[in-house]
């Protein structure tokens, strides 16, 4: 019988590295934990190795930091960092975590990024894939006994430092992260082996993106994600007035 004393969460952000998730949705994800939501980040990988970092437990290290900042749960993964590829074995570890923490949500890559990381576009295949094979029934040996779980809704991200929109989706949104942006920024400068001194600027991009994103929307500071499905509403004037939560 599988172990079933996981913590359910609302929401899981899955990441090829850690600092992906922070610098993509740190904000919402802050801001949903303030709002008494139970969020989650899963890591495919380590992350390493870096060029600065001295090995996998300062990466670790860094990254239960900046979850604790975000106020997150989180979970990494042993898949390969530089040789990450969507494969079976890949599908089904992810798949299992869902399986284990049951979020409604799962927000993950949602497009290439040029001359960045190519590990980046196999975690959204990978993620895509975990996502359906979640539900999955008639396939218990390849999941441990653990039960399925069906994920009411998917979202994807961006990385701040990529264009301001997904194209070819139909429901693009826009969170207000005004009070969580110093807390996002706060989680990635947890990263210090990823981000020292000489590339403080990098801050500037990542505050920058989010006011431009926020502006577009009528907030101080926004990040932006789509829906893999078209988003509706029985309340217009709510949505309209951006009065809702996720």
């Amino acid at each position: 019988m599988a172990d079933l004393n996981y913590p359910q969460l609302d929401v899981l952000a899955v990441g090829a590295h850690p600092d992906d998730v922070e610098i993509a949705c740190g904000g919402t994800l802050a801001k949903l934990v303030q709002q008494g939501f139970q969020v989650g980040i899963i890591d495919l990988t380590d992350g390493e190795p870096t060029p600065l970092s001295p090995g996998p437990e300062v990466r670790l290290a860094e990254a239960a930091r900046a979850a604790q900042v975000l106020g997150c749960h989180r979970v990494t993964l042993d898949l390969p960092n530089r040789c990450l590829f969507d494969s079976h074995e890949a599908r089904l570890a992810l798949a299992k975590e869902f399986r284990k923490y049951r979020p409604r949500v799962v927000i993950g890559f949602g497009d290439k990024t040029p001359m960045a990381s190519p590990d980046h576009w196999q975690a959204m295949q990978i993620t895509d894939a975990a996502v359906f094979y979640s539900r999955l029934t008639k396939w218990d040996d390849q999941f441990d006994g653990l039960p399925v779980h069906t994920i009411a809704k998917q979202l994807y991200f961006r990385l701040a430092f990529e264009p301001a929109t997904l194209d070819g989706f139909p429901s693009h949104f826009t969170v207000d992260i005004t009070e969580t942006l110093e807390t996002k920024l706060a989680s990635i400068r947890c990263y210090q082996t990823q981000f020292p001194p000489a590339k403080e600027s990098v801050f500037d991009r990542v505050r920058g993106a989010a006011i431009h994103s926020g502006a577009a929307a009528g907030f101080h500071a926004g990040e932006v994600f789509v829906s893999t499905r078209p988003l509706g509403t029985t309340e217009p004037m709510r949505l309209l007035f951006s009065e809702g939560v996720i």
